[in-house]
């Protein structure tokens, strides 16, 4: 999801016109309406004064860069918006002491993404491919043989 639609949607959730955001951080409703129609982007520091006026975190308005911890559970947010994600506590098969949280999507098409990715990562682990060709699988990915 866009910068924009994020603004939007917090915006809209906190029932906010475009005019009061954009009295809390000193510009017009036009350029708060820009943002949200994607026709601008705000700079980081007003990314900033608008999660302060929204009453958020502004990585819910930024767009995750998913090196950072913090932008990796905001974009799987994003994406419970829109799959209804299930959480699963599962052990670990070589370390049974050791517990994961795994995410899962309630959409078969990912589930036949995921499923054909865990092949190609078991491929690996046994030697049965290079990580040079896992590299190509995934640069060339989505193949045809889902």
């Amino acid at each position: 999801m866009a910068i924009g639609e994020r603004i939007k949607r917090i915006r809209t959730f906190r029932k906010m016109t475009q005019s009061q955001l954009g009295d809390a951080v000193g510009l017009s409703d036009v350029r708060i309406r820009q943002y949200e129609l994607g026709n601008r982007t705000p700079k980081t520091d007003m990314i900033q004064q608008m999660a302060e006026a929204l009453d958020c975190n502004y990585r819910s308005i930024d767009e995750p860069t998913l090196y950072a911890a913090e932008d990796v559970m905001f974009a799987l947010f994003e994406l419970d918006e829109h799959y209804d994600m299930p959480l699963y506590e599962v052990t670990d098969k070589e370390n049974t002491d050791e517990k994961h949280i795994c995410v899962g999507f309630n959409y078969s098409l990912m589930d036949d993404f995921l499923s054909e990715w865990m092949k190609k990562k078991q491929e690996l682990a046994t030697d049965k491919i290079t990580k040079e060709e896992y590299f190509e699988w995934k640069i060339k990915w989505p193949h045809n043989n889902i």
